[in-house]
C-alpha cells in the first residue's frame, strides 16, 4: 500500500512544479516508498514524514530542476544523500546525464536500488568528488545540505565547465558570494542559489 496517493503527492508538488508531467507521479511514488522503507532500517534522511519529504525533498529539488540552464546535458550531484536533488532532477529532466557522488556505502547501495527499481541511466560514483579523474567536468554541479560548505564549494566548483552553473540549494545565510538566489516555495529562509562559472 503506496503511504502517499499520487494525487495527494501532486498537492503537495504544486508549488514547485505547477505542470507535473503524468509519468512522473508513478515514479516518485515508488521512490518514497523505497526511502521510507530504507530509511526505518538506516538513517538516509533525517525527515521522516512523507508529506515533508515530498515538499522538502521532492519538491525543493524539482524546484531546482525547473531553473537549470535549458541546454544543461551533464549534471553531478555533490554528496547525493538519498538521492537530492539528483535523482528528481534525473527524473524530470531525462536529457540531463546525471551523476550521483556519493561516499557512504550505504547510501550508495540505496541510490543503485532507486535506479534500478526506476529504470534510469544514472550514474553512482561511491566515493570522493576529489577522487573523480580531474577530466571529468560538468554543465552544472548541484549541492544540497553538505556537511561542510566551505570546503565543498571549491571543490564542486572544480568540476564545473567554463560558462557552466553552480546550483546550491541552501538558506539565506549561507548563500555563496556572488550567487542569484531564487526564494524556495513553503520556507521561510530555503534559496537555490544560482551561479554561472566565468568561461
Amino acid at each position: 500500500m503506496p503511504t502517499l496517493s499520487e494525487s495527494a503527492i501532486a498537492e503537495l508538488l504544486i508549488p514547485y512544479l505547477p505542470n507535473i508531467p503524468s509519468g512522473l507521479l508513478p515514479q516518485l511514488s515508488l521512490y518514497l516508498d523505497l526511502l521510507l522503507k530504507w530509511n526505518a532500517r538506516t538513517n538516509l534522511t533525517a525527515i521522516r514524514d512523507p508529506e515533508e519529504i515530498v515538499r522538502r525533498h521532492f519538491g525543493e529539488s524539482l524546484f531546482a530542476a525547473r531553473h537549470l540552464d535549458p541546454g544543461t546535458t551533464t549534471l553531478l550531484d555533490f554528496g547525493s544523500g538519498a538521492g537530492f536533488p539528483g535523482l528528481p532532477i534525473a527524473l524530470l529532466r531525462s536529457e540531463i546525464a546525471v551523476t550521483l557522488a556519493e561516499s557512504q556505502n550505504k547510501k550508495a547501495t540505496f541510490l543503485r536500488e532507486v535506479i534500478r527499481t526506476l529504470n534510469l541511466a544514472t550514474e553512482v560514483w561511491p566515493n570522493r568528488v576529489e577522487a573523480m579523474p580531474a577530466s571529468r567536468r560538468f554543465d552544472v554541479v548541484a549541492l544540497r545540505a553538505v556537511d561542510d560548505m566551505e570546503t565543498a564549494l571549491p571543490a564542486a566548483i572544480a568540476r564545473i565547465v567554463p560558462g557552466g552553473q553552480l546550483a546550491v540549494l541552501t538558506t539565506k545565510a549561507n548563500t555563496p558570494a556572488g550567487a542569484n538566489s531564487i526564494p524556495l516555495p513553503n520556507s521561510q529562509s530555503g534559496v537555490l542559489c544560482l551561479q554561472t562559472i566565468p568561461k
